[in-house]
């Protein structure tokens, strides 16, 4: 029987748009990520460098374009968060303990909380035991040292814990910990569809 559920955050609750940040990073003169950003980003979401020092690396690659646009561009692929989600998250909370775990990054988060507004992101927050943002805890998925300090700080047992992440590398890693998973497949399958989902064990 469950009775604990961890989520991801992006493209489970909130829509994420990543052609649209690469649209606006086009723009600004950057065709698509290359090795180097991408392990800035790594380090970024682990809150290893700065919010600067993460930005300073897409000037290198578009040094005419201004601090203000690069944020701009990389917060593009933040989207929607459709207040049916919350309210299926609502009734959730008052029968399971829910926690979410995401990588993510402090720019991005600022962005999601602005977007939303105050009201909603405290009810969001409210629904969950705990939230965990890759970027304080100083590691990401699908590393199993995030999913073994949940286990460990809320003494979770696995056989009662599902974990719900659109990558499947990641559901993969907290599967082989002993989790319940469900790899979400994003457009085809949506969070509030979770009881449908009969090969869950809920």
């Amino acid at each position: 029987m469950i009775n604990t559920i961890i989520f991801d955050f992006g493209d489970v609750f909130i829509n994420l748009e990543k052609e649209a940040s690469i649209e606006a990073f086009k723009k600004l003169g950057l065709h698509g990520p290359n090795e180097d950003l991408l392990a800035h980003n790594d380090l970024f979401e682990k809150g290893k460098i700065t919010e600067l020092q993460f930005i300073e690396t897409f000037l290198k690659y578009i040094p005419d374009a201004h601090i203000e646009e690069v944020r701009k561009a990389w917060n593009a692929s933040i989207g929607d968060f459709p207040l049916y989600r919350l309210e299926f998250l609502q009734l959730l909370s008052s029968k399971y303990r829910l926690f979410l775990l995401t990588n993510t990054d402090a720019i991005h988060i600022d962005c999601f909380e602005h977007k939303v507004g105050m009201s909603f992101y405290s009810d969001f927050y409210r629904c969950f035991e705990k939230v965990y943002y890759s970027y304080e805890m100083g590691m990401r998925k699908p590393d199993p040292e995030i999913f073994a300090t949940l286990i460990r700080k809320h003494d979770l047992f696995p056989k009662r814990t599902l974990f719900i992440d659109d990558k499947k590398d990641n559901t993969d890693v907290a599967e082989s910990l002993g989790l319940h998973v469900w790899n979400l497949q994003v457009g085809k399958e949506d969070v509030v569809d979770l009881f449908d989902q009969k090969q869950l064990p809920l």
